[in-house]
Parts: structure tokens; C-alpha cells; sequence
């Protein structure tokens, strides 16, 4: 992330700390996954709605985030400036836990698991090429240690 989006999201983050919380880690990732069912049948809708000349996607929702010394909080990057936009989750450090970091599609970026203490299914984050290495940080530091 350059270093302006940083300080924008920096700026964004500042008003929910704690007194003593610090920020750790920011970046951008894909949360969430898209069912192979759900990527076909939109993509024949819009197809066939509009007789073959759009192509339609359907992907994980960008979000910015950041790790803090007490907790994971995550910012819609989906603005129509590219600044972060409102807080959608806060998620207490103690509950969070990552599983290992593996290859992303194509093997260009890095995704991993976040598992909450009390929730049945995991959050998958896929971040792409360019923020691996933030990736990479934010499973270490969230790894289960036993």
C-alpha cells in the first residue's frame, strides 16, 4: 500500500483507539469467498441479459485493514475515491487466530484463514501480489501458538 493510503487509513483508525492502543500492521485484502456456483450463474446472467457483449465477475470484497495491539479492525476500501471508508468489523485480538499462509490463485498472491473464537466458519483473506508480505506478518503475528 503506498504510503498515502497508509496515512489516510492511519488517519481513519486514530479516532477508534484506545488510550496506549497502537496500530501494528495495515494493508489491503480480499475478505471473503465466492462460491464457483455463484462466479457461473452470474456470469451467464449478465450474458445472457446482455447477448454475450459484458463479461461479469463476481469477487471477494476489498477491505483495508488493521492490526492493532489489542484488536483487527477492517475498513471498506470499496469508495468511489479509493480512501478508506467506514469501519465494518473490530474483532478483539484475543479472539482471532490465523491459519499458515498458503499460495493464492495462480501462485501470485498469499491468502490465509482467520478463525474467531465463536464463530463457526473461518474468513479467508487473499491478498494479491503486492501485499504478500503484509499477508505473511499478519498470519505470524496471529498464528496459534500452543
Amino acid at each position: 500500500m503506498n504510503n498515502r493510503r497508509r496515512q489516510q487509513l492511519l488517519q481513519s483508525v486514530a479516532p477508534l483507539l484506545a488510550e496506549g492502543e497502537q496500530v501494528e500492521l495495515t494493508s489491503l485484502a480480499k475478505v471473503g469467498s465466492v462460491s464457483v456456483k455463484r462466479r457461473v450463474m452470474t456470469t451467464a446472467l449478465v450474458g445472457v441479459l446482455t447477448a454475450g457483449t459484458v463479461i461479469a465477475t463476481v469477487q471477494p470484497r476489498p477491505m483495508y485493514w488493521a492490526l492493532t495491539d489489542r484488536r483487527l479492525l477492517f475498513f471498506d476500501a470499496k469508495t468511489t475515491t479509493g480512501r478508506p471508508g467506514k469501519l465494518l468489523v473490530a474483532v478483539p485480538r484475543e479472539l482471532v487466530s490465523a491459519a499458515p499462509p498458503s499460495k493464492a490463485l495462480l501462485g501470485l498472491g498469499v491468502q490465509t484463514v482467520l478463525t474467531v473464537e465463536g464463530q463457526e466458519q473461518g474468513l479467508k483473506l487473499t491478498f494479491p501480489p503486492a501485499y504478500k508480505t503484509a499477508g505473511r506478518d499478519l498470519a505470524s503475528r496471529l498464528a496459534v501458538t500452543a
